[in-house]
């Protein structure tokens, strides 16, 4: 599967926060991301940069292109479609 490493984008919005005199929270940093990252992640990196001022090294599943991901279940409609026609003739043999 890939990923996007998330770590600049996650360290720039809590860096933002602090700078604008605010505790950094979950719920800021989120705000502030484009990308969806899981909650534990963010929790994760926002104590790590309270006790130490860095945020380790997070990353997320990438998104797939849309194309691709049509042309995916486009696919498996297909094969179910067919299993479907498959099962449904043996029902009618049968009957």
């Amino acid at each position: 599967m890939l990923t996007k490493d998330v770590t600049q984008e996650i360290e720039a919005a809590i860096e933002q926060i602090h700078a604008l005199g605010k505790e950094p929270t979950v719920a800021l940093v989120k705000s502030r991301l484009s990308t969806s990252v899981p909650m534990p992640a963010l929790i994760a990196a926002i104590k790590s940069w309270k006790s130490a001022k860095r945020v380790p090294k997070v990353e997320v599943a990438a998104a797939t292109q849309s194309a691709d991901r049509i042309e995916q279940l486009e696919t498996k409609i297909a094969a179910l479609t067919a299993r479907i026609e498959e099962l449904e003739a043996k029902l009618g043999d049968k009957a």
